[in-house]
């Protein structure tokens, strides 16, 4: 990260029983270039203390609110105030704690998705664009050696002209409600459109689906023709969701993602097909890109091994037959976002291919695509334009 110092970082949510959180944390700590020395762990002033108290923080950097938080660190010494912030809280807060924290002069690192609505995540950006401060969004699945692999092929022509692209997430665990009474088993806040926002299924998974298809491509939606619907009785969001797509440059494809799919766990992948070639990618054996044409048989491309992209081979810290995977690809877009942080705070310039990390700008098309979605599902299934992206 190019800083002769470890960067401190602070988080908001993510204090006990928080999955997500603990995750973070374990990708921030990964590399050893990043510390957690500050939070606000719960809305609940009770558990955030005693979350920090899990952490071994001092008790003076564990934060009642996220406010307080905010200012207090943002008063302290260059030397010890955090670097940058983690807000891995629920959507309907991403906005107002990120907003707060970079208004503060503080960096930040937001889970997905970036708001609650698009109207928020266009007013974010500019928060961030006035502020100049760094700003990443983990959508993690880009972190993997593989997917940087694919992107890389599609650069350099070696799957030619896209034709069709296929990007699926499914999973299975929400069909086990069906057995269940009343609100059943699964029941949690993603299905609560006052917290979630406008789609569960779609919202949650949906948008990695998309935002694999963006990364690896380069290209844009365009159009998307969707149905969502709702297999689990008294769910007030969807569970299911299946989308043609329009994309720029002329490619179709389809976006699937589903919470009934009986027996799947967490099936993401995504082909592309081109005119000289394809490639398939399985987040469940995230160490293998395949490469197929009509003349020859397949070719498996592995994690790790020295004929790949200096962009995969980067990302990759263990020698070839040594798998990595979820926890390492969350710890590259740390990385990666670190190293913008580094730069931020020791007064250097930004290389000029930018920094491998999804930003505002991802996030704002996540969100599009969410709304988009339930819009074109609730007129019927009807084809609805994606809006234009901003410059």
């Amino acid at each position: 990260m190019k800083l002769n110092r470890k960067l401190r970082m602070g988080m908001v949510g993510g204090g006990r029983g928080a999955f997500i959180g603990t995750v973070h944390r374990m990708a921030a700590n990964l590399d050893g270039q990043i510390e957690l020395v500050a939070g606000c762990f719960s809305s609940d002033p009770k558990k955030s203390k005693l979350s920090g108290k899990d952490f071994y923080l001092d008790p003076k950097r564990v934060y009642a609110t996220y406010e307080d938080m905010a200012k207090t660190e943002a008063a302290l010494p260059a030397d010890q105030r955090i670097d940058f912030v983690s807000i891995v809280t629920r959507n309907n807060t991403h906005y107002a704690v990120a907003k707060t924290f970079l208004e503060a002069g503080i960096h930040v690192i937001c889970d997905k998705p970036l708001c609650f609505t698009a109207k928020e995540g266009k007013a974010l950006k500019k928060v961030v664009e006035k502020t100049g401060n760094v700003f990443a969004l983990t959508h993690n699945y880009t972190g993997y050696p593989m997917v940087k692999e694919a992107r890389d092929w599609v650069k350099k022509g070696k799957i030619g002209k896209i034709l069709k692209i296929v990007a699926e997430y499914p999973q299975g665990y929400a069909i086990t409600a069906l057995e269940e009474k009343g609100d059943g088993a699964i029941s949690n806040w993603r299905m609560d459109p006052s917290v979630s926002g406008v789609s569960n299924c779609m919202g949650d998974i949906g948008t990695h689906a998309h935002n694999l298809a963006r990364y690896i491509t380069g290209l844009e939606v365009e159009e998307i023709c969707a149905e969502l619907s709702t297999f689990i009785p008294g769910r007030p969001l969807d569970d299911d969701g299946n989308c043609l797509v329009r994309f720029s440059d002329g490619a179709k494809g389809i976006i699937y993602a589903s919470q009934i799919s009986n027996g799947d766990e967490n099936n993401l992948n995504i082909r592309v097909y081109g005119t000289k070639g394809s490639l398939e990618w399985y987040q469940e054996n995230p160490n293998e890109l395949i490469f197929k044409c009509a003349d020859k048989p397949p070719v498996t491309h592995r994690r790790g091994n020295s004929y790949l992209s200096a962009a995969a081979q980067g990302a990759t810290r263990t020698p070839f037959a040594h798998p990595e995977g979820f926890i390492e690809a969350f710890a590259n877009i740390y990385a990666a976002a670190g190293t913008a942080i580094a730069d931020a705070v020791s007064g250097r310039k930004a290389p000029k291919a930018g920094y491998d990390f999804p930003t505002v700008d991802d996030g704002i098309a996540g969100m599009h695509f969410i709304e988009t979605v339930v819009k074109s599902s609730q007129k019927g299934a009807r084809w609805t334009k994606f809006p234009k992206r901003e410059a």
